[in-house]
């Protein structure tokens, strides 16, 4: 009866625990996300800001504004390029899709549908009239998916717009937020650090610690496995005769790091596009590259995030999966660092949760 009683303490503590974890990374962290962001830039800064700050003998204060302006100077500027060239792609596409679809993609249909229809006359003559009606709805549902993509993609950029006000006011308070926190982070630190017990701050340090140094050692997980999709995309496209091909291949091998589109959401649209134009051993050759880069990936990242962070590659499946479900981006990548911490505490005895092998001690 005891154990039973300790056993139930014990998850409903972890239980609360998580939960009001999840609720806060739910719906508190969106609220705070300028603030939280504007620390995590003013962490970053630390470094660059003490080394300038002793080499120049300028005042501190002075040094972390002009880092903080040089730093929004540079992602600004990038960001800014960015937006235009994504909005300017994303207005060509929706003007060039009725145009593409009457060109391309109706006959293209037309001509499956006539070749269908001459093998079932062989077969059966009266399937020819149904087989007709059945192309003729495929066109016209496909043309209405066309205008609804088009209208879409116009309220998309009308929300958007709607939306930039908002998106400026916390764009401020991002700004604002980082030259405070930059100018006196120390002072910061110091105060929140000193609010806690010494086992609470303990902890936190440790927390701290290990979570900074797992965060570099995914980053440069993800680098590797960049790398990786790059030289394989490289290699498939130099093989299969694009021209550009180590350029392409690094664009889409930085879109790769996108957790829903990856590869596919090039590779398998440019498969269909050559498909309708007639192109058919180049979009099998896409598609073939896809798979490959696919399986390949598959294999490596578990065992190349997990064994970075100390997981099994199945366990780093499972959590990357789960948190993609419950907080999309930031559990995909959230969750295996968060099993992670909770491994490397309980091996260190501040937490018990898992009983340890006594063989690997």
């Amino acid at each position: 009866m005891e154990k039973q009683k300790n056993f139930v303490i014990t998850f409903c503590y972890y239980a609360i625990i998580l939960a009001v974890a999840f609720v806060l990374i739910k719906f508190a962290l969106p609220l705070l996300m300028p603030f939280v962001i504007a620390f995590v830039i003013a962490y970053c800064l630390k470094r660059p800001i003490r080394f300038v700050s002793a080499k120049s003998r300028l005042p501190r204060k002075l040094t972390a504004v002009l880092m903080v302006i040089l730093f929004f100077g540079i992602i600004g500027t990038l960001l800014t390029i960015l937006i235009i060239r994504l909005f300017s792609a994303m207005a060509t596409l929706v003007e060039n899709l009725p145009w593409m679809f009457r060109d391309y993609i109706v006959p293209f249909l037309n001509g499956i549908f006539t070749d269908l229809e001459a093998w079932i006359l062989r077969l059966d003559p009266q399937l020819v009239d149904t087989l007709q009606y059945l192309g003729e709805r495929v066109i016209e549902s496909l043309g209405q998916l066309v205008s609804s993509l088009s209208l879409g993609s116009m309220e998309f950029l009308s929300d958007l717009a709607s939306s930039l006000p908002m998106m400026f006011i916390k764009i401020l308070l991002l700004v604002i937020s980082t030259f405070f926190i930059a100018m006196d982070y120390d002072r910061l630190t110091v105060f929140l650090v000193r609010q806690m017990n010494q086992k609470t701050r303990n902890v936190f340090l440790q927390v701290k610690q290990y979570i900074v140094g797992t965060l570099f050692v995914c980053i440069r997980s993800y680098a590797l496995i960049m790398s990786i999709t790059f030289v394989e995309l490289s290699i498939g496209f130099t093989v299969i005769g694009i021209r550009h091909a180590p350029l392409i291949a690094l664009g889409i091998a930085i879109f790769d790091i996108l957790p829903v589109l990856g590869t596919g959401g090039i590779l398998i649209p440019w498969a269909v596009i050559s498909a309708l134009q007639g192109n058919i051993p180049r979009a099998v050759q896409l598609v073939v590259i896809y798979l490959v880069i696919t399986v390949i990936r598959n294999i490596l990242e578990p065992k190349i995030v997990g064994g970075q962070l100390g997981l099994h590659p199945v366990v780093t499946l499972a959590s990357m999966f789960v948190g993609s479900q419950l907080l999309g981006v930031v559990g995909l990548f959230g969750f295996p660092i968060l099993l992670s911490l909770l491994r490397y505490l309980n091996d260190n005895g501040t937490i018990h949760i898992l009983k340890a092998d006594a063989a690997s001690r």
